[in-house]
């Protein structure tokens, strides 16, 4: 990768680039199929990274992908075409249009997770006039905490699912709804935990609410999507244990035949991605030192922040021989400096007070684990910059 950088540095114009390392992502989707016990599905959600490579890389390793648009759905396709027979591909979010529903029914998706009761009927008033039935699954807000993350979607009030208490009512309206087909439950309690006992424990909670609702309901529901969650540590500690988390798993009683589908996407993402940005220029404020690059947030918004603190994500430094101007190269040597952007903004920050051993103007300062969350999440046209180049390593 160093190397790579190094020859875009040469093209004369500042760097400033994602870099994607495939041979990276397609071990760590193999990594995760093989901890996994058997009845578990993979589903690649792509909103963690959608970049066409990345997706044509992952698609002949996972079971579908999880799409939260029509958008994500297109890219999907248009990635994976001459691939053979289009995707598998599971259709969530809890703001769907009228168009989301009816070109996701056009399409022919596996399953469409639904989130309120209202939408139950949206979807059975547009699957009606389409003459079509609809396989469906309820998205469940939990009634307590039932995971810790970055980011909580469920056991705690939010716009997501159906709240634990209503799932009876929910179930009893599709009965009423012909053109709905109710497939199975869906979960996504939290985004980025770091703990596979919780998270083994959370799947088997999963698997028990299942369990209950079929016998309560007199129904078959043989899909349980549990969504994704499997953490990423940003600080390089010990992280998400996987090997544990499959052992775990692995000595739950089988699910008796039903499809438990899992939709990671920053766990198989993350770490094929770089974020790479040239310094321009090096200051001391105010008896601080400041590296001021050509990049910022608005590529990079900082998936690490939950986990790392304020501004904390770690950076390496690529060292460019090359100085063409006249004058002095700006330097600092064994200090911790402040990684600020191009933005004018002071909150355009991406490591503060981080130690160098050297960085001088010229250098190339890279984010890893940038490959989920990273460009996708990013106010990219903030201010018109122009957007980063895209490197593709494939061994």
């Amino acid at each position: 990768m160093a190397a790579a950088l190094r020859r875009r540095a040469e093209r004369g114009r500042p760097v400033c680039a994602y870099v994607y390392d495939l041979t990276v992502l397609r071990d760590q989707v193999r990594r995760l199929r093989e901890a996994l016990p058997s009845w578990c599905e993979v589903y690649y959600a792509i909103k963690a990274n959608a970049d066409p490579a990345v997706v044509r890389a992952v698609a002949p390793l996972v079971d579908g992908f999880e799409v939260a648009s029509l958008g994500e759905l297109r890219q999907v396709r248009e990635a994976t075409g001459g691939l053979g027979a289009p995707p598998r591909a599971v259709f969530s979010g809890p703001g769907k249009t009228d168009a989301d529903i009816e070109g996701a029914l056009r399409s022919g998706i596996e399953l469409l997770n639904v989130e309120g009761t209202t939408e139950l009927h949206r979807v059975q008033w547009i699957a009606e006039r389409l003459g079509v039935r609809v396989p469906v699954a309820l998205r469940v807000n939990p009634g307590h905490r039932v995971l810790s993350g970055s980011h909580l979607m469920g056991g705690t009030p939010s716009q997501f699912g159906i709240e634990e208490a209503q799932l009876p009512g929910a179930v009893a309206s599709v009965g009423t709804l012909p053109a709905l087909d109710l497939r199975g439950l869906h979960f996504h309690a939290a985004s980025n935990n770091l703990h596979a006992d919780a998270h083994a424990r959370y799947v088997e909670w999963c698997l028990r609410v299942i369990a209950e609702v079929e016998a309560e309901h007199g129904v078959r529901l043989p899909i349980l999507d549990v969504g994704g969650g499997l953490g990423v540590d940003y600080r390089r500690g010990p992280g998400f244990d996987l090997r544990d988390f499959g052992r775990r798993l692995g000595e739950l009683p089988p699910p008796n035949g039903r499809r438990v589908v899992l939709e990671p996407g920053r766990y198989l993402a993350a770490g094929c991605g770089y974020y790479a940005a040239e310094v321009l220029d090096l200051k001391r404020n105010h008896g601080q030192y400041f590296a001021v690059v050509r990049g910022g947030i608005h590529h990079f918004r900082l998936p690490s922040t939950p986990h790392a603190g304020e501004h904390g994500h770690p950076f390496a430094v690529v060292p460019v021989e090359a100085w063409d101007y006249p004058f002095p190269r700006p330097q600092v040597e064994g200090a911790p400096v402040t990684v600020a952007g191009e933005l004018c903004t002071p909150r355009d920050v991406l490591a503060r007070d981080t130690w160098v051993d050297r960085l001088r103007g010229g250098d190339i300062v890279v984010f890893p684990l940038a490959g989920a969350y990273g460009w996708e999440i990013s106010h990219h046209d903030f201010l018109a910059h122009p957007h980063p180049d895209r490197i593709v390593l494939d061994d």
